[in-house]
């Protein structure tokens, strides 16, 4: 429990000195705040305007969790199936490469255009940011089952499916708990990027157009405000997707196991 305090209350410790240093920054060069607020009024602008970000915070999350979801199951299926024939690997996986390596800002516009719906388009465009971290890692884990033990088993009459089912899939789990951490920080920046090119407005608005919005009006605080709360929630999400993947691990696998400090 000790260790685990310590590792809380380092990095948390080292936040409020910076804070305290900002601050201090501002105050002593009288920086006004439509060009650097100070955390104080950051915080007052968060406790003011809270509700209205945080329905716009909601928007930005359901893009971003369905995301997550679609790109899990989509690109832990099609691991599977890259794993069960190498000839598809080969014809598939090069362009699982280039929808990584395509800047997500310059197709959106097209995706905007082409899918006839606000939050479809945004999701798709989420999606792809988040999709190739689970397909590659998952096939990475899956491919890097024992040779010896895949042997064995087949040299007891095993079926690909319990190849895959009892050998293949327990060895590529860390891999794929990996790949979802990963696309989960991914859909939070594919949802926000996706919002900045949409500029979506009305009820159904995004954090990211909170943010754009403030900048066009000089409300520095309030921009200040929504990236906080944005930062605050990739946090979160990498927590929650770390310790499901803890529990996961847990008792069976090294990486998961305590360690001597």
């Amino acid at each position: 429990m000790t260790a685990a305090l310590a590792r809380i209350a380092a990095p948390l410790a080292v936040g409020i000195v910076m804070l305290g240093l900002w601050q201090a920054l501002v105050v002593a060069n009288h920086i006004p705040p439509y060009i650097l607020p100070g955390p104080v009024l950051v915080a007052m602008t968060l406790a003011t305007d809270g509700p209205s970000l945080l329905g716009s915070l909601w928007v930005t999350l359901r893009i971003t969790l369905s995301a997550l979801a679609a790109a899990v199951f989509f690109g832990g299926l099609l691991a599977v199936l890259f794993a069960q024939s190498r000839l598809l690997e080969r014809c598939l996986f090069p362009y699982a490469v280039i929808l990584q390596v395509t800047p997500i800002v310059s197709i959106a516009p097209l995706i905007i255009i082409w899918v006839n719906d606000t939050f479809l388009s945004l999701l798709v465009c989420a999606w792809i940011v988040a999709f190739f971290p689970v397909v590659a890692n998952t096939t990475l884990g899956l491919n890097s089952a024992d040779r010896n033990l895949i042997a064995l088993f087949q040299l007891y009459g095993a079926s690909r499916w319990q190849v895959l089912r009892y050998l293949k899939a327990p060895s590529a789990l860390p891999y794929f708990l990996t790949g979802v951490r990963i696309s989960g920080g991914l859909a939070l920046i594919g949802a926000v990027v996706a919002e900045f090119v949409a500029g979506t407005g009305g009820a159904e608005t995004g954090l990211a157009s909170r943010i754009l919005e403030a900048g066009y009006r000089l409300e520095i605080p309030r921009m200040f405000a929504a990236l906080l709360l944005l930062s605050l929630t990739g946090i979160l999400l990498f927590a929650v997707l770390s310790w499901i993947s803890q529990r996961a691990l847990a008792h069976w696998h090294e990486s998961a196991l305590p360690q001597d400090e």
